[in-house]
C-alpha cells in the first residue's frame, strides 16, 4: 500500500509508516503548502491513500465528486505524534484492505468506513 501523508499530520506518522516499509510521500517534504485538489490528484495518480485531519477533502469528495484513492481522516482528540501512530497502527492491522478506495474517519471511541466514487 502506499501513502500520501498531509502535512497536518505529524511526522511520526511518515516514520512509522516508513519503518513499516511503506511507500510513503510526506506533503510537509515535498509538497509544502500544495492546494488540496493537487494533494488529490497526486494520491490518485500515484495510486495513493491520503492520510489527513483536514475535513475539507470530506466536501472535495462528497461534495465536490473528486476521486480519490482512499482517504483516512484522523480526528482525534489527541493529535499528538504517539497517539497518532497508535491509532493508525491499530487500524492498519485490522482494517488495511478497507482502505483503498473508501473514505476512512478515525475518531477517538470510532471507526466509520464509507464508500466513495
Amino acid at each position: 500500500m502506499r501513502f500520501l501523508v498531509d502535512e497536518c499530520v505529524t511526522m511520526a506518522v511518515v516514520h512509522y509508516l516508513r519503518k513499516q516499509e511503506y511507500d510513503v510521500i510526506a506533503v510537509v517534504e515535498q509538497l509544502p503548502s500544495a492546494d488540496d485538489i493537487d494533494l488529490l490528484a497526486l494520491a490518485v495518480a500515484e495510486d495513493r491513500v491520503l492520510i489527513t485531519s483536514d475535513t475539507d477533502f470530506g466536501d472535495l469528495v462528497f461534495r465536490a465528486g473528486y476521486a480519490h484513492r482512499g482517504i483516512v481522516l484522523l480526528r482525534l482528540k489527541d493529535d499528538h505524534g504517539a497517539n497518532q501512530v497508535r491509532v493508525l497502527a491499530s487500524v492498519l492491522n485490522h482494517y488495511t484492505d478497507q482502505l483503498v478506495g473508501h473514505f476512512t474517519v478515525i475518531r477517538d471511541e470510532s471507526l466509520r468506513v464509507r464508500l466513495a466514487f
